[in-house]
């Protein structure tokens, strides 16, 4: 019988997200801010075989859901070869993937029969220059090819994600609402946050689920559905005149820490417990030395249940009071932990 593990807080371990690399070719402004980075050593980088055994592991411990992300996942050589290995795991209940979108047209094919069923795409605009600016690359037309390809070989739902900035594209709300009703696409909004320490966060920036749903109820009028469950990270709405549904993921305003049931696995074999975490547990280390299952199993046993992370509440409570400052925390890089 599968082992129901759960934390200080009486979360349990449902989800995992696997970051297959840190490498990205986009460069956007909330993740990767600069031109150059030092990237993980290859060496260092868990081979399919690791992330294999430990993602086995993670599901013996309660973990039903397996995310591969990045970076950029797509840049991973032969990815549809660990996503096989995935797809066998006994009970794994599902496999998904995020990424650019911007290899997608060439890979959906042989990803879907790997297993992936689902696909988020993280996409902020579909105006050619503003994509360019935002994500340092004129890639705008291989991403949308890309979109369409998983669509047409019938992979679903795909899901595009979306991060709202202020004066940087909350004029596309709109725009990306229609693109998505038409092509029948899943549209989720995401509060613009301070993950990591480079992207210069200052709430001004960040466009409120509140407003972002007025801007979408006065064109299509919308009315709420609430989560797929209860850890599900957007409360999803549904369009009135039947063309679909959105999403919103609101962790600045309304931070749902309460039914977070993610952990994360960084590509050099990091256990980070939270998206905005300034620590992280070591397992690679721990397969390298020859560990036993058992070990390394027990290693992520204590991790999880001594976890207490509600970081997105205690902000908003910070942010109520006027006491919160965006650089008190030192956080590990999102492209080091992988969405």
């Amino acid at each position: 019988m599968k082992e129901i593990l759960k934390d200080s807080l009486g979360r349990p371990l449902n989800d995992l997200r696997v970051s297959v690399t840190d490498r990205c070719n986009f460069r956007c402004s909330y993740c990767m801010p600069h031109d150059s980075y030092e990237w993980i050593s290859r060496r260092e980088v868990l081979t399919f075989e690791e992330i294999t055994r430990l993602s086995n592991l993670f599901v013996s411990l309660g973990v039903e859901e397996i995310r591969v992300t990045g970076g950029e996942p797509l840049l991973r050589h032969k990815l549809s070869d660990l996503v096989a290995r995935l797809a066998r795991i006994n009970g794994l209940k599902d496999l998904s993937l995020t990424t650019n979108a911007s290899f997608l047209h060439s890979r959906a094919a042989s990803l879907s029969r790997a297993g992936i069923r689902r696909i988020n795409v993280s996409l902020d605009t579909i105006n050619r220059r503003k994509f360019c600016a935002m994500t340092k690359r004129d890639d705008l037309a291989s991403v949308l090819q890309g979109l369409l390809t998983a669509k047409n070989i019938g992979i679903h739902p795909i899901k595009i994600n979306s991060v709202v900035q202020r004066g940087v594209n909350d004029d596309d709300i709109l725009p990306l609402t229609e693109f998505a009703r038409q092509n029948g696409f899943w549209l989720r909004f995401i509060e613009y946050m301070d993950v990591g320490n480079t992207n210069r966060w200052v709430s001004e920036k960040m466009v409120s689920k509140m407003e972002i749903l007025e801007r979408i109820d006065a064109r299509f009028p919308l009315e709420e559905t609430g989560r797929v469950n209860p850890n599900a990270p957007a409360v999803n709405y549904r369009f009135r005149d039947g063309g679909g549904n959105i999403g919103v993921i609101a962790s600045v305003t309304e931070p749902f820490c309460e039914g977070c049931t993610r952990g994360r696995l960084t590509a050099d074999g990091r256990l980070v417990l939270c998206l905005f975490s300034d620590k992280s547990i070591d397992l690679k280390k721990l397969l390298r030395s020859d560990a036993s299952d058992k070990a390394i199993a027990g290693v992520i046993r204590e991790a999880w249940q001594n976890r207490r992370d509600r970081y997105s509440e205690e902000r908003l409570e910070a942010m109520n009071s006027g006491e919160y400052r965006p650089d008190s925390r030192r956080k590990i890089e999102m492209i080091s932990i992988g969405g």
